[in-house]
């Protein structure tokens, strides 16, 4: 009883999160006041983009963000509304309505909560780099994609996949009046990107919404805006659902749990190696996200993941512990109540400009070149991930993505696996052309163990057959099961075999299928490979005379 609780608490905020606070503490405020400035401008795009509106993203970003830093296993990790969300979000919200969005927030993170119970927090290290960057760069396009439609002030035409809704938005927009949006973007991106290059500190993001809406109001310029926003933080209400519902939103629940969860891990891996701000408890951070978009569900928001953009930041302004993503959360609830006016009149061609900034830097270039350079398998497990993104779905293409990317290293594993014949040490005595000698090496497994061992089968000239296994590095059941039906044909056919070097941790799947079980004697197992072939050579001496 004690080790559950011990197990359980480990998953629960302690007075340890903070040890460290008396001494970063205007470091951690400042960082995040800094970070608070740039999701806000994320939050209300991401919002819009998903199709439940700015209010939502914000609240997100606060409830969400506040709830993730108090109970998330990461000290550093921001957390709110994402691009990735957004792309899964979208079709939901298409399909089944704005009040969907809520229901399936909930849905999603008590799924992500057990998880974090059910101890699944390493699972995503098992997500190979290629896919990673792969979606990573799908979801880039999505994004960017997503955005086309609120550029030109025209809309998708009710279509779910970005990339047809973007060129149906390009060919149906008011030219040349869809200019004016256009320039919008324009002006945002430059701005973002020239204070990238000359102040990379300053939040190129908020300074480019801040010009151009100024701008904008100045000049009346006929743009759609955010619209009214609240003035206070609504009050908790739990979502109408049935269960036609529930069952309607299953599918949709299961996708958004799992991209909360690899996304948030991800980011939390990410910021642990960025500084020295201590490890970070994967399965806590799904407990912390689980309860994060739970809340966020509750308050009219939507789901919630770790974010990257907005850790690094975090991390890069100087945080130490989880009270800066505390103070982001409270700088964005210090904008509903004192802003909220004020940032109802941004033009959504503005956060679009912002977004399609954001998504062009998640494809990194770079990263595409090293993918491209390290295998053909490689390359091909990212381009396969990143085009089923952009035209099936993000978490069909993880999937398939793992599943190509294991093909292909089972693939190198048979490869590199094989039987050798060699020659009997010592000098060459009188029957050794009678005795085989096989050294095998790589994995024997199911993917190669038919193969390997079938060669062995091709001698027919043999007396005693000696398979070494030292150099084995690993042996599933399929391989013990193939291993034991040689050595039983051998034995069939009168040929005495004798097995070497078995490693401790094979004696076991080895036992149970039988391998060792097949041998004629339990004399036959060796640990030295001079005793085994004194002891075939004994063979076929007795069989010579």
């Amino acid at each position: 009883m004690t080790k559950v609780w011990k197990s359980f608490r480990e998953l629960l905020p302690s007075s340890r999160d903070y040890e460290y606070l008396r001494y970063s503490w205007r470091a951690d405020v400042t960082a995040g006041i800094t970070v608070g400035i740039v999701a806000l401008p994320l939050a209300l795009a991401f919002g819009v983009s998903s199709g439940v509106g700015a209010e939502a993203g914000l609240i997100t970003a606060i409830v969400a963000g506040l709830i993730a830093a108090i109970f998330g296993g990461s000290n550093v990790q921001v957390s709110g509304p994402t691009g990735a969300m957004v792309v899964v979000l979208a079709p939901i919200v298409m399909q089944y309505g704005i009040p969907a969005v809520a229901v399936v927030s909930i849905m999603a993170g008590v799924l992500v909560l057990l998880a974090g119970f059910l101890k699944m927090g390493r699972m995503v290290s098992y997500i190979p780099w290629p896919v990673i960057e792969g979606f990573t760069a799908g979801i880039g396009v999505i994004i960017f994609m997503q955005q086309v439609p609120a550029a030109v002030a025209s809309d998708g035409g009710g279509n779910s996949n970005a990339v047809l809704a973007a060129c149906h938005a390009v060919v149906s927009a008011g030219w040349p009046g869809a200019l004016l949006p256009v320039a919008v973007v324009v002006a945002v991106a430059a701005i973002m990107l020239i204070l990238g290059k000359v102040a990379p500190k300053i939040p190129g993001s908020f300074i480019a919404i801040v010009v151009v809406t100024v701008v904008a109001t100045l000049f009346s310029l006929p743009l759609e805006t955010i619209g009214t926003l609240p003035q206070s933080l609504p009050a908790p209400a739990w979502p109408e659902m049935d269960p036609a519902m529930i069952q309607a939103l299953a599918g949709p629940a299961v996708a958004v749990a799992a991209l909360a969860a690899i996304e948030s891990l991800l980011s939390a891996r990410v910021a642990a190696s960025m500084a020295d701000t201590g490890p970070y408890n994967a399965d806590r951070e799904l407990v912390g996200q689980g309860l994060a978009s739970v809340g966020a569900g509750l308050f009219g928001g939507m789901p919630a993941t770790g974010a990257i953009a907005r850790t690094a930041v975090n991390v890069r302004s100087g945080a130490r512990t989880r009270m800066s993503a505390i103070v982001h959360a409270l700088v964005l609830l210090a904008v509903v109540y004192v802003a909220s006016t004020v940032v109802s009149v941004i033009p959504l061609a503005a956060l679009s400009g912002v977004l399609m900034v954001t998504a062009v830097r998640m494809i990194s270039p770079e990263v595409i070149r090293r993918v491209t350079r390290s295998s053909w398998t490689d390359a091909l497990v990212f381009f396969l991930t990143a085009i089923i993104t952009v035209s099936v779905d993000l978490v069909v293409a993880v999937i398939i993505g793992i599943i190509a990317a294991a093909f292909f290293i089972l693939r190198k594993m048979s490869l590199e696996s094989g039987v050798y014949r060699e020659v009997l040490p010592g000098g060459e005595e009188a029957g050794d052309s009678r005795i085989g000698l096989f050294r095998l090496e790589g994995a024997l497994f199911f993917g190669a163990a038919e193969r390997i061992l079938d060669q062995i089968l091709d001698y027919r000239d043999l007396e005693v057959v000696i398979i070494r296994l030292s150099e084995v590095q690993l042996i599933d059941t399929t391989g013990a099961h193939q291993l034991a039906e040689v050595v039983t044909t051998l034995e069939r056919r009168g040929v005495t075999v004798l097995i070497k070097g078995v490693r401790k941790e094979h004696i076991h799947v080895l036992g149970v299928l039988g391998a060792i079980r097949s041998l004629r004697h339990p004399n036959h197992l060796f640990e030295d490979l001079g005793e085994a072939v004194a002891h075939a050579r004994s063979h076929t001496d007795r069989v010579a005379s």
